[in-house]
C-alpha cells in the first residue's frame, strides 16, 4: 500500500509539474513566472518547517544530531548546486554566469536563442545537460517523497505536493530553452516528462533503502527538509537580492504567503497537524 502511493505521489510530482508546466508555458500565465517561484518557496519551507522537521524531532533522536544532520544536509546540497547536479542544472545559458538568476526562464530564453542562433551544434549538448541535471534531480526528489510516505501517508502528500509546486517553475525554464532548439513543443514535453518520471524511479529505490534503514527515518526526513529549505532559498534569494518596486515586493511575499497557506489548507484537510 505504502509503495503503491509513493509511486502516485512520485508520478503526481514528477510528470504532472511537466504537464502543469507545459500548460502554463505554452499558455496567457507565462509571464507570472516569477510568482511561481514565490508560491513554490513558500510551500517548500512550510512543508520543511511545519511537517518534516517536527516528525523528525517527535522521533525521540536527540535535537543535536538532527540539527547537524540539517547542517550538513544544507552544505551537501549547496555543493551539489555547485556541480550543477540538483538544482536543475540551470546551466540554461552557456556562459551567461547568471545561472540562478530566476528571471531568465523566459528573458533568459530569448538571450539563448540569441546568443546561440549562429551554431546549432551546441543546443543539443546544452539540452541533455538540462535533460541530466533534471533526471539526478528527479530521482532525488523520488527519494525525499518516500522518506516522507513511510513516516505518515500525509505527510507524504505534502511533500509530494511541495515538490509538484516547485518543479513547475523549473520544468517552465527548461521547456523554454529545449524548444529555442530544434525540438518541437511536443518533443520538448516528452523529454522533459520522461525526466520527471524519474521521480517514480526514485521513490521506488526510496521506498527500499527507507525500509532497510528505518531507524534512520528521522535522518532522512531532515535531509529531505535540508533539500527543501536550500532549493526554496535560492530560488528565493536572487530574486530578493534584486531591487523590486514596492508592488512587485507585496506581490512577492503574497505569492510566498499563498505557497505557505496552500501547504496548510492540505495540513488541515487531511488532518495532519503538529
Amino acid at each position: 500500500m505504502t509503495l503503491l502511493a509513493i509511486l502516485v505521489g512520485t508520478l503526481v510530482a514528477g510528470i504532472g509539474s511537466v504537464w502543469v508546466a507545459a500548460w502554463l508555458s505554452f499558455g496567457v500565465l507565462s509571464r507570472y513566472t516569477q510568482h511561481m517561484l514565490s508560491l513554490a518557496a513558500g510551500a517548500l519551507m512550510a512543508t520543511s518547517f511545519l511537517h518534516l522537521l517536527p516528525e523528525a524531532f517527535e522521533s525521540g533522536v536527540g535535537p543535536h544530531e538532527l540539527f547537524l544532520t540539517l547542517l550538513v544536509g544544507l552544505v551537501f546540497f549547496f555543493l551539489l548546486d555547485k556541480a550543477e547536479l540538483w538544482h536543475h542544472g540551470h546551466e540554461h545559458g552557456h556562459g551567461h554566469g547568471h545561472d540562478h538568476d530566476h528571471d531568465h526562464d523566459h528573458d533568459h530564453a530569448h538571450a539563448h536563442a540569441h546568443g546561440h542562433h549562429h551554431g546549432h551544434s551546441e543546443t543539443p549538448k546544452g539540452q541533455w545537460a538540462i535533460l541530466a541535471g533534471d533526471s539526478v534531480h528527479c530521482f532525488g526528489d523520488g527519494i525525499l517523497i518516500a522518506s516522507a510516505f513511510m513516516a505518515d501517508m500525509h505527510l507524504g502528500m505534502i511533500a509530494a505536493l511541495a515538490v509538484l509546486a516547485h518543479e513547475i517553475p523549473h520544468h517552465m525554464g527548461d521547456l523554454a530553452v529545449l524548444r529555442q532548439g530544434s525540438s518541437s513543443r511536443r518533443a520538448a514535453i516528452v523529454k522533459v516528462s520522461m525526466a520527471g518520471a524519474i521521480t517514480a524511479l526514485g521513490g521506488a529505490v526510496g521506498y527500499v533503502l527507507v525500509d532497510a534503514l528505518r531507524e534512520g527515518l528521522p535522518f532522512f526526513l531532515v535531509v529531505a527538509s535540508s533539500s527543501f529549505i536550500y532549493v526554496a532559498l535560492a530560488d528565493l534569494i536572487p530574486q530578493l537580492q534584486k531591487r523590486l518596486s514596492a508592488r512587485e515586493t507585496a506581490a512577492q511575499i503574497l505569492w510566498l504567503g499563498v505557497g505557505i497557506g496552500m501547504v496548510l489548507l492540505v495540513s488541515a484537510l487531511t488532518g495532519h497537524q503538529h
